[in-house]
């Protein structure tokens, strides 16, 4: 494939963004260009911005470094290449099998909790258990683009009726953490930001719900029933060349213990949300 822009201006900017990324995997020219099977000293040349990396070389170093597709196509652009992986929407005939996939997904989980969510946290999807879990919360919190992390967090969403608020704050500022290190993307830095400056509520001055023996830490949520433990998953879809699919995750929640799973049964039944007032 031949690129549109042969410019030195473009080598110098598809270069340093190549230069850029392997810093960001502490890499050193070396070791890329020996994981990539390329010479070291065209990898030189072409963070240098004196040579033009090949087309199927920049995807090669791409892919070594594991980057997110959308900045696969990012350098390529900046080479002079046109963009290879698609971006779709989830309503697009493309994607028809997917979507399908992710409502029967979401579908099934019931009467448990269960959302997807794209790479900026954004919900795109949600099953009628989530909306019963989520009732009560700030309206503004709901209008779209719903932010996950925002509701969970927020002193307007759920995290007055999470007891052990401070354990599954600092689990969600990590995982917020590692996933800007890993993709270096700025809306990711703008919402750490925003989660940091909420203020301490009452609920994180009390001790840690920390379960030493516990296989997986609980995110424990008061409600009028009592309180209703749950633990959760993640799941990414495996070898995604679409942009939207690459960067969407399926959030779902399981009973803790036989009262969370009780708890959930009956609010099925009643259909009302069950959430503790004040």
């Amino acid at each position: 494939m031949q690129a549109t822009n042969n410019a030195p201006g473009s080598n110098r900017q598809v270069g340093g963004l190549i230069r850029d990324w392997r810093l960001r995997r502490r890499l050193t020219q070396l070791a890329l260009a020996v994981s990539a099977a390329l010479p070291p000293r065209a990898l030189a040349a072409w963070e240098s911005g004196k040579a033009q990396p090949p087309f199927d070389a920049i995807l090669r170093l791409a892919e070594r470094m594991d980057l997110p597709l959308r900045d696969r196509n990012r350098l390529l652009v900046a080479a002079g290449y046109p963009p290879h992986f698609p971006v779709r929407r989830l309503t697009d005939a493309a994607m028809a099998s997917v979507k399908g996939a992710i409502d029967r997904m979401l579908a099934r989980q019931q009467p448990y909790p269960a959302l997807a969510i794209d790479g900026r946290w954004i919900v795109v999807a949600a099953n009628d258990a989530l909306r019963g879990l989520i009732a009560g919360v700030d309206p503004a919190l709901l209008r779209p683009p719903v932010n996950w992390a925002r509701l969970l967090l927020h002193p307007a969403g759920l995290a007055p009726r999470i007891a052990n608020l401070s354990v599954c704050r600092a689990h969600l500022l990590a995982r917020l953490s590692r996933q800007f290190e890993m993709i270096g993307e700025p809306v990711l830095a703008d919402l750490l930001e925003e989660i940091g400056d909420y203020p301490v509520l009452k609920t994180e001055e009390a001790e840690d719900e920390i379960e030493p023996d516990a296989a997986a830490q609980a995110l424990c949520l008061m409600t009028v029933d009592g309180p209703l433990r749950l633990f959760g998953t993640s799941t990414v879809f495996g070898m995604a060349t679409d942009i939207t699919l690459a960067e969407l995750t399926i959030e779902s929640f399981f009973p803790a213990d036989a009262d969370a799973a009780a708890i959930m049964l009956r609010q099925r039944e009643t259909a009302v949300p069950r959430a503790a007032s004040g």
